[in-house]
C-alpha cells in the first residue's frame, strides 16, 4: 500500500511539472503571440491615446449640439488645394504700443503660425514700425494718426469692402490711455459683422460695462484672465473649479459674448455651453502667453468667415484655440522644462501642437 501511495505522488508530481519537451510548445505559442501584441500597441502612439483621453476629460462639461451626435473638439479647417492667402484668412490686430511692442509681435506671430494668410497691424506707434518688421516680417501695417483715420481704416476693411477683414483682435499691449478708450469705442461701434476678439487692455478699457457689449453687431469673444474678469464683474472671483465655471458663464451672459476665462483649465462658456480645457501647465504663467492665445484665436475666428468650412463656428474656434495653446505649452515643457518657458516658446511649438490635435481628432472621429 505504501509503495502504491508513493508512486501515486510521483505520478501527480510528473503531471504537475511538465518536462522541457512539454513546455516548449507552450513557450513557442507565447512567443508567437508577442509580435501581434506589439504591433497592435504600436499602431496608435501612446501619447496620442493620452491626448485623446485628456480630450474626453476636457469635453465632459459641455453638452451635445445634436440630440444624437455629441459635439467633439475639432482641429482648424484644412485649406483646399487652390488656396491663397485671402482664403487662409485676413486678421487685423490692434495691439502693442511704444512701451509694449512685444505684445504686437507675439499676436502677429501666433496668428501666422495658426494659419492666418495675412496679418495686418493697425497702430499709431512709431516704435512698432521699427520693431515688427524685424520680428514678424510677414506682417503688414495699417498706420493711423487720429480717430478719424482709424474710422476710415475700418470702413475700408469692412465686410462691404473688396478685401475685408475676416477677424479682428484688440487689446494686448495697448496701455490704458484716453486714446485707447476712444479707439475701442470706434471699434465697438463698427457696423459690420467681422468677428472681434477683446483681450487685455481692451477689456480693462471697458470699465466693467459689459452691457455695452450687447450692442455690438459682430460675433464677440472675450479672453480675460482672472484679474481682468474681476474688473469686468466689479468683484473678486474665486479660483476653484466651480467658481471659474460660474464666472465664465456670468461674463458670457452679461455681455452676450463667448468668454474664454484663462488660467488653469481654461473655461470656454457661451450660454449653457461650457468647455473645460485639459491642456497647459504652470510654466505658461509668463508674460505674453495670453497674447499668443489672442493671435491663435484670431486666426481661427478668421476661418469662420472664409467659407472653407461652413460648419466651423466661433465656438469651435475658441475651444480649439485654447486647446492647442495649452498643448504648445505642454510640448515646450517636455523639451525645455517648465521653469524656463517663455511666451515665444509657445509660438515655436504651435505647429507641432496643431498637428497633435489633428492626429487626436482624427482618432476620435473613428470612435462611435
Amino acid at each position: 500500500m505504501k509503495a502504491r501511495r508513493g508512486k501515486s505522488k510521483q505520478e501527480r508530481a510528473a503531471r504537475a511539472v511538465p518536462t522541457a519537451d512539454a513546455r516548449a510548445p507552450r513557450a513557442a505559442s507565447k512567443r508567437a503571440l508577442a509580435p501581434r501584441k506589439k504591433a497592435r500597441a504600436a499602431s496608435v502612439p501612446r501619447k496620442v491615446l493620452r491626448s485623446a483621453a485628456a480630450q474626453a476629460r476636457g469635453s465632459a462639461e459641455r453638452g451635445p449640439t445634436h440630440p444624437e451626435r455629441p459635439w467633439r473638439l475639432r482641429h482648424a479647417p484644412d485649406l483646399p488645394p487652390n488656396a491663397h492667402k485671402g482664403l487662409a484668412g485676413r486678421v487685423l490686430c490692434w495691439c502693442g504700443s511704444d512701451s509694449m511692442p512685444g505684445a504686437a509681435v507675439l499676436v502677429a506671430r501666433a496668428a501666422q503660425r495658426a494659419g492666418a494668410g495675412l496679418v495686418t497691424l493697425a497702430t499709431d506707434s512709431d516704435v512698432l514700425r521699427h520693431v515688427v518688421p524685424v520680428a514678424a516680417p510677414e506682417a503688414v501695417f495699417a498706420p493711423f494718426a487720429s480717430e478719424s483715420e482709424f474710422r476710415e481704416l475700418l470702413r475700408a476693411r469692412s465686410t462691404s469692402g473688396k478685401t475685408p477683414d475676416h477677424a479682428r483682435v484688440a487689446g494686448p499691449g495697448l496701455g490704458l490711455g484716453a486714446g485707447t478708450r476712444k479707439i475701442l469705442e470706434i471699434l465697438l461701434s463698427a457696423s459690420d459683422s467681422t468677428p472681434l476678439l477683446l483681450d487685455a487692455d481692451a477689456l480693462n478699457a471697458l470699465g466693467g460695462d459689459l452691457a455695452r457689449l450687447r450692442r455690438v453687431r459682430a460675433p464677440l469673444v472675450l479672453t480675460p484672465h482672472p484679474g481682468e474678469a474681476a474688473r469686468l464683474l466689479g468683484r473678486t472671483v474665486g479660483d476653484d473649479d466651480r467658481a471659474r465655471l460660474a464666472v465664465a458663464r456670468e461674463i458670457s451672459a452679461r455681455s452676450g459674448a463667448l468668454c474664454c476665462l484663462k488660467g488653469r483649465a481654461t473655461v470656454v462658456a457661451f450660454g449653457e455651453r461650457v468647455y473645460v480645457n485639459p491642456t497647459g501647465n504652470p510654466g505658461m504663467a509668463t508674460a505674453g502667453a495670453g497674447d499668443v492665445l489672442a493671435g491663435i484665436l484670431g486666426a481661427y475666428l478668421a476661418a469662420c468667415r472664409t467659407g472653407i468650412d461652413p460648419a466651423w463656428t466661433p465656438w469651435d474656434a475658441a475651444c480649439a484655440a485654447v486647446h492647442v495653446h495649452g498643448l504648445a505649452g505642454d510640448l515646450a515643457r517636455e523639451r525645455l522644462g517648465m521653469r524656463g518657458l517663455v511666451a515665444s516658446d509657445l509660438v515655436q511649438f504651435l505647429p507641432a501642437a496643431q498637428e497633435r490635435l489633428r492626429a487626436t481628432t482624427q482618432l476620435d472621429s473613428r470612435i462611435p
